[in-house]
């Protein structure tokens, strides 16, 4: 007697971008076969060191993050979907050994510019699980002893803008886009469709649950370094145990959105306050903290104005340096500043160097300021003639060149 067939995993993940792109019109290619693969890898979870978000991000409403997130929620292991919950229910859903999937739809109103920091832990949550054995560590009152909760589990979240720096560089992200016209997808409704994604998201489990010892051992030859390698690598294991086209649309895939995450400028909040502060500075040697703020906030396009939902403060400004070793410090200034508060440009150039590419045309608005640079002696002019900022710049203003965002290790 024969036993079952064994399960075609080429066949299985071509089905699985035919039913994606029936119910949703994703951005590229590239795109499609990312989404695929993360969805496979949910069912393999135990074999993998790292967990990879899937951030499914869109500028406006009716772009279709919703219905992706529905499609993912089919077809994924164990999802566990939600729209609001505390950081205390999350971990407690998460902590074995097998996961769920963890699905966050709306997650703008989690993490968006009006949420400030009060989602803070579930974002230390999100960040810490992308790594196996990265526990939370809580005092247990009732039991008096400390207590582990795993934190490690593959998640995917949805909503309008881009989701936090941190988890974005430990995520696939899917940048959706409303439909075009003639672009057309078919309706989806649950019960009517979702026991036929379910039934694909069982012939998933009975293609990879058997290979999960050989995905554990997989080291799979890939195209990028460093945390962008970590989250990747599940998904190329799983292209590399398809075999066909698989192995070479996964890395293409891995590459091209890579590539397109790095190149977003609002990617990190850090590296964007980098160059705008080295376009502030122009060729000054130093500058007082406020107008170092003011010329910040002058710029439009900026998100500095409504940082955090109030405006970049001081301590926000302190803090956001801080990781690069740069620090305000008190500096002699002429009239009217006399000693205040300040930044010297020698702080920057190391910050500088390393996580921004070369300056572009220095902006407009910096020319004001250009009478400003330092002269020998522990003086520096003051700051009595410098006009105001405009209210708008020029038209034809031109902008800092933006940053590709470093690898992080």
């Amino acid at each position: 007697m024969t036993g079952p067939p064994t399960p075609n995993g080429t066949a299985i993940l071509d089905q699985l971008h035919d039913t994606l792109t029936r119910y949703v019109v994703l951005p590229s290619p590239e795109a499609t076969d990312a989404v695929v693969l993360w969805i496979a890898a949910t069912h393999a979870q135990p074999a993998w060191a790292h967990a990879p978000r899937l951030v499914i991000r869109a500028p406006e409403k009716r772009c279709g993050k919703s219905r992706l997130l529905d499609v993912v929620e089919a077809t994924c292991r164990n999802p566990l979907i939600t729209v609001n919950a505390s950081t205390a229910a999350v971990y407690r859903s998460i902590g074995s050994d097998d996961p769920p999937t963890v699905l966050l739809d709306e997650a703008d109103t989690v993490f968006g510019p009006k949420a400030g920091e009060a989602n803070e832990d579930l974002r230390g949550l999100l960040n810490a699980g992308h790594q196996r054995n990265r526990p939370t560590i809580r005092w247990d009152h009732a039991r008096h002893r400390i207590e582990s909760i795993p934190t490690f589990a593959m998640a995917a979240l949805a909503g309008i803008g881009a989701m936090p720096d941190t988890i974005e560089d430990r995520a696939v992200v899917v940048r959706m886009r409303r439909r075009a016209p003639g672009e057309t997808v078919a309706p989806y409704r649950q019960r009517r469709d979702g026991p036929a994604l379910r039934h694909l998201a069982d012939s998933l489990d009975q293609w990879l649950r058997p290979n999960l010892a050989r995905l554990e051992r997989a080291e799979p030859d890939m195209p990028l370094e460093d945390r962008a390698a970590d989250t990747w690598e599940p998904l190329i294991a799983v292209a590399d145990l398809a075999g066909d086209g698989w192995p070479d649309r996964g890395r293409h895939a891995a590459e091209t959105l890579t590539a397109e995450r790095d190149g977003d400028s609002a990617s990190s909040d850090r590296i964007q306050l980098l160059t705008d502060c080295r376009a502030v500075f122009g060729d000054l040697d130093a500058i007082p903290t406020s107008v170092l703020l003011e010329r910040l906030k002058a710029d439009p396009e900026a998100p500095w104005v409504d940082y955090s939902g109030t405006g970049l403060t001081a301590m926000r400004l302190g803090t956001l340096l801080r990781e690069y070793g740069i620090a305000s410090q008190n500096i002699r200034f002429g009239p009217p500043h006399g000693q205040a508060k300040g930044y010297r440009r020698d702080d920057f150039t190391d910050a500088w160097h390393r996580y921004c590419p070369a300056p572009g045309p220095v902006p407009e608005y910096t020319a004001a300021v250009r009478h400003l640079r330092s002269v020998p002696g522990p003086h520096l002019p003051g700051l009595d003639e410098m006009p105001p900022p405009p209210a708008k710049p020029p038209l034809g203003r031109l902008k800092p060149s933006r940053p590709q965002k470093p690898s992080q290790g």
